[in-house]
C-alpha cells in the first residue's frame, strides 16, 4: 500500500471514529433513556401508574384550562415551569401550587444546557428555583432539562440545587400537532408500549411555549383531557414525587 492511500484509509479511520463519538454524545445528552451522563428519573415499573407532565408554562390562557380540566377529572399533575414565566405570571404559579399540583424547575430561558457552561447552568436553575419557591411557598425538588438536553455539569448541578432530575417515556410533538385526537392517539400508543414492557407511563405534553408565550395549546389541553378520560378508571394518575 502506497503512502498516500495509507494516509486517506487513516483518515477516513479517524473519520468514523469522531463520527461514532458524536453520535454517542447525541444519544447521551438527549435521548430520553439514556443513564450514560448520570441517573435521572424516568418511571418506576409500575405499569398501570401514569403520571402527566407539563413544560414550558405558565401560559396565562391554556394553563388556566388546563387546570380546570384536571380538576374535572380529579387528577393532580406535575408543571415543569420556565422562571421567566413564573416570573411574568406569579398568580397562576400560586393557582397550580394551591391546586394540588406539582411544581417543577424548567430552566429559567430554556436554554440547550449540554452547550451551556457551569455558571449558566447554575444561574438558570438557582434562579428558577429561587423565583418559583419565593412564589409558591414550597420547596422546589425536580427538575426537567429543556428539550431533555444534559451533560454531567448540568445533573450534578441539579442534585446539588437539591433537586431529581426527571425525563419521560411518552412523548409526540404536541406543540405542532393541531389534532388534539392525533396527539392522543400517538401518546396512547406509546402508553401501551411501555406499559407492555411493565413500566409506568412518564406522559409529556405542553401548557406554554419557550419561544411565544401566548403559544395557542389548545390541542395539547383537550389532548390531557382525551388522556384522563380514557385511563381514569384503570390506571392511578400519580405526581412526580410518588416516584422520587
Amino acid at each position: 500500500m502506497d503512502l498516500p492511500s495509507a494516509g486517506i484509509i487513516a483518515g477516513l479511520g479517524t473519520a468514523a471514529g469522531l463520527g461514532l463519538l458524536a453520535g454517542g454524545y447525541a444519544y447521551a445528552s438527549k435521548w430520553p433513556a439514556s443513564q450514560i451522563f448520570g441517573e435521572t428519573l424516568i418511571a418506576p415499573r409500575t405499569p398501570q401508574e401514569l403520571t402527566l407532565t407539563f413544560d414550558d408554562g405558565p401560559n396565562a390562557t391554556w394553563t388556566l384550562r388546563l387546570l380546570d380540566t384536571l380538576a374535572e377529572h380529579e387528577v393532580r399533575a406535575t408543571f415543569f415551569l420556565l422562571g421567566s414565566r413564573a416570573q411574568a405570571e406569579p398568580e397562576l404559579v400560586r393557582r397550580i401550587a394551591g391546586a394540588g399540583h406539582l411544581i417543577g424547575n424548567h430552566s429559567w430561558s430554556h436554554p440547550n444546557l449540554s452547550l451551556c457552561g457551569k455558571s449558566r447552568i447554575h444561574e438558570e436553575l438557582s434562579r428558577t428555583s429561587d423565583e418559583l419557591e419565593q412564589i409558591a411557598g414550597m420547596r422546589v425538588k425536580f427538575f426537567r432539562p429543556p428539550f431533555g438536553a444534559r451533560r454531567p455539569a448540568a445533573l450534578r448541578i441539579a442534585r446539588e440545587l437539591g433537586m431529581v432530575p426527571v425525563m419521560w417515556n411518552a412523548m409526540t410533538s404536541d406543540w405542532e400537532e393541531p389534532r388534539a385526537e392525533r396527539i392522543a392517539e400517538r401518546l396512547i400508543e406509546k402508553i401501551q408500549r411501555v406499559t407492555q414492557a411493565g413500566s409506568a407511563a412518564n406522559i409529556v405534553l405542553h401548557d406554554g411555549g419557550h419561544r411565544d408565550p401566548g403559544a395557542n395549546r389548545e390541542p395539547s389541553v383537550t389532548a390531557a383531557g382525551l388522556l384522563c378520560s380514557r385511563y381514569k378508571a384503570t390506571h392511578r394518575f400519580v405526581r412526580v414525587d410518588a416516584w422520587g
